[in-house]
C-alpha cells in the first residue's frame, strides 16, 4: 500500500486533473461519498440494525440472489435516528464535507453544516457544494454567529483541515476541534484528523480525537506514526479515483509493509524458497560477534534468533572468558573465542578471519565499550566482504566516527538497527528531533550513507538507500523488553545468510519479529509479561 506526503498527494491531485482529464469537482463528489458511506456503516453498527440483518438472513440470501438490488451502501434500515454535523474548513476539505452532508441527508440522516467560516469564503468545487447544499435545504450554520449544540447531535464529521493545513489551529478551528472532542461524540475525520501534521504524524493543540478517519486516495504517512496513529483511530483508506500508476511513479515513496508488499513488491517469498536437496550449507552460515561478561545474554538471543529465522549455520565469536558459561547453552551454535579477554581493537582481526567462511556479520548486542572501539568497527566495516548488520554498541562505535562517509564503500549489504536514541547519535540531533519526523531521519541517513537503516520503535520503519521506506505494522508493546532488539538483529543476520538482499531481510525480518511478538502475547494471554525468549520460540 502506498503512502503518500501532503506534497506528493498535491502533485497526484494535479496530475489528475491536468494530464488525465479527470475534473476535481469528481474528485471531491468521490471523496464525500466515500466519507458517507463510511459514516453510514458506523451508524448501522451503533443502531444495532446487524440484529435486522441477522433475522432478514435467510430470506435475503434466498431471495436476492440475482435480483436487483438497491446502493444499500447509502442506505439505513432506520432512517431518522441519526444526526451528524459536519464541520467544515474553507478549502477542499470542507468541499469534501459539504458532498458527505448530501449523500447522508439521502440516506435519512439528519445534517447540519457549521462553518469554521463565512461560507461566502469558500471558492471554486467547494462553493458549487456550498450552492448544492443551501438549495437542498441543509441547515448551514456559521462559528461565532449561530448557536451550535455539539452535544445534540449523534456523531460528527470533522472536514476542517485537510493535508495541506500546518501549524497550531487557531480562532474558530481551534474552537471547533475542542467543543467536538467536548461533545463526547463519535467524530469521522475527512482525509485527516484536524490538527495531525500529515507527513509527520506530529499533533498540534487541540486536535481531533477520532474515531474512525476516512483517508482518501492513498494513505498519509503521518496516519501511520505515533502521535497521530492515535488520533486518527480507526483509518480507512477509499479510492476516489486517481490512479494508482501515477502514484507508483513518483520518487521517495513509502509503503505500508503487509504481506502482500513483501510477496509482490519485495519479491520475499521467492527469495525465501528451499530446495528440497538442500543442506545446512545451502542456507547460509551467520557470524555473530556479540557479548561481554556483563551482557552474555545478548549474543545468545541474538544467536538464537538467527538459527530461528531459518540460517544453516550459526557461530558466536565471543571473548574467551564467556567461553565457559555458554558452552550447552544452545547446542546448536558453535563458539569460537574471538578475544583474550574483554573484546579489544586487537580482536577486529579475529572477527575479521571468521567471516571469511560465513556469509553475515551480526555485531554489536551487549559488545560494550572499549580503548579503540571505533577503529574495530572501521576495520570490520571495510576489510569484511559479506553483508553486515551493525545494532547496539556497535551503533554507539559508529555515532562516534565523524568520517563514515570517508569509509571505504561496502559491497556488500549493511543493515543499522538503531533505537530512537541511537539514531538521534547516528544523526547528531536529539531523540525529539528524531520522533518528530521518523520516516524523513530515517530516509536521510540512509540515502546519504548508503546503507539499509531499521528505526526501530511503535511502527518501525525500514529505510532503503534508493529513498524508498516501509512502515511496520506488526508487535505489540509487550515487545519493549530488554532482549527485543538483539532478537531482531539475529532475525535479520538469519535471513541475509539464506541470500535475501538487505532490504528485503529488513523488512521481512521486522515484520517477522513483530508477527512474533503478536503469537507470544497470544500464547501467554497478555502481552505484559513478554520477555525476549518468547519471541524466538514463536518464530
Amino acid at each position: 500500500m502506498y503512502m503518500v506526503t501532503s506534497a506528493q498527494m498535491r502533485e497526484l491531485d494535479r496530475r489528475t486533473i491536468e494530464e488525465i482529464g479527470i475534473p476535481s469537482a469528481a474528485l471531491m463528489e468521490n471523496a464525500g461519498r466515500a466519507i458517507a458511506e463510511e459514516v453510514i456503516r458506523l451508524c448501522r453498527e451503533r443502531n444495532m440494525s446487524r440484529q435486522v440483518d441477522e433475522a432478514r438472513g435467510s430470506f435475503l440470501e434466498r431471495e436476492l440472489r440475482g435480483s436487483i438490488r438497491g446502493d444499500e451502501a447509502l442506505e439505513l434500515e432506520q432512517p431518522g435516528r441519526e444526526h451528524w454535523l459536519i464541520l467544515a474548513g474553507k478549502g477542499n476539505n470542507g468541499g469534501d464535507g459539504l458532498v458527505a452532508a448530501r449523500y447522508l441527508r439521502e440516506a435519512g440522516v439528519g445534517v447540519t453544516v457549521v462553518y469554521a467560516l463565512p461560507p461566502e469564503q469558500l471558492q471554486g468545487d467547494g462553493a458549487l457544494q456550498r450552492d448544492a447544499a443551501a438549495r437542498l435545504g441543509i441547515p448551514l450554520l456559521v462559528h461565532g454567529r449561530d448557536a451550535v449544540d455539539y452535544a445534540a447531535c449523534t456523531g460528527i464529521v470533522d472536514a476542517l483541515l485537510g493535508t495541506g493545513a500546518h501549524g497550531e489551529p487557531r480562532g474558530a478551528y481551534a474552537d471547533m476541534i475542542a467543543a467536538a472532542n467536548a461533545s463526547g461524540r463519535m467524530i469521522v475525520s475527512a482525509d485527516i484528523p484536524s490538527g495531525v501534521d500529515a507527513d509527520t504524524g506530529e499533533v498540534s493543540q487541540p486536535c481531533i480525537a477520532a474515531r474512525l478517519t476516512v483517508c482518501l486516495a492513498f494513505l498519509k504517512r503521518g496516519l501511520t506514526q505515533y502521535p497521530g496513529a492515535e488520533a486518527a483511530g480507526e483509518v480507512v483508506v477509499r479510492s476516489i479515483g486517481i490512479p494508482s500508476e501515477l502514484c507508483g511513479q513518483q520518487e521517495g515513496l513509502a509503503y505500508l509493509l503487509t504481506e502482500g508488499t513483501l510477496r509482490g513488491r519485495l519479491r520475499v517469498d521467492a527469495a525465501r524458497r528451499r530446495s528440497p536437496d538442500g543442506h545446512k550449507g545451502t542456507y547460509g552460515h551467520v557470524l555473530v560477534a556479540a557479548g561481554s561478561p556483563r551482557m552474555s545474554g545478548a549474543g545468545l538471543l541474538c544467536s538464537r534468533a538467527a538459527l530461528r529465522a531459518g540460517s544453516g549455520l550459526v557461530t558466536w565469536a565471543l571473548p574467551a572468558p564467556l567461553l565457559p558459561h555458554m558452552a550447552g547453552a544452545a547446542p546448536e551454535i558453535m563458539l569460537a573465542p574471538a578475544a583474550e579477554g574483554d573484546w579489544d581493537a586487537a580482536s577486529a582481526t579475529s572477527v575479521l578471519q571468521l567471516a571469511e567462511s560465513r556469509d553475515v556479520i551480526a555485531i554489536g548486542p551487549g559488545l560494550g565499550r572499549f580503548e579503540k572501539d571505533g577503529e574495530w568497527l572501521r576495520r570490520i566495516w571495510e576489510q569484511s566482504q559479506c553483508p553486515l548488520v551493525v545494532d547496539a554498541d556497535a551503533l554507539n562505535m559508529l555515532a562516534d566516527r565523524t568520517d563514515l562517509s570517508a569509509w571505504k564503500t561496502r559491497r556488500a549489504d549493511t543493515v543499522l538497527t538503531p533505537h530512537p536514541g541511537e539514531m538521534a547519535r547516528l544523526a547528531g540531533l536529539s531523540t525529539k528531533e528524531i520522533q518528530r519526523d521518523r520516516i524523513g531521519a530515517a530516509v536521510k541517513y540512509a540515502t546519504v550513507n548508503r546503507v539499509t537503516l531499521v528505526l526501530k520503535g511503535a511502527r518501525t520503519i525500514i529505510a532503503a538507500p534508493d529513498g524508498s521506506a516501509y512502515v511496520n505494522m506488526t508487535g505489540n508493546a509487550g515487545m519493549a523488553t530488554g532482549g527485543s532488539g538483539d532478537v531482531l538483529t539475529g532475525i535479520i543476520a538469519g535471513l541475509l545468510a539464506q541470500g535475501l538482499t538487505g532490504l528485503q531481510a529488513a523488512a521481512y525480518g521486522v515484520y517477522l519479529h513483530g508477527l512474533a511478538g503478536e503469537t507470544a502475547a497470544a500464547r501467554r494471554g497478555h502481552m505484559s509479561s513478554l520477555i525476549a525468549g518468547d519471541l524466538i520460540e514463536a518464530l
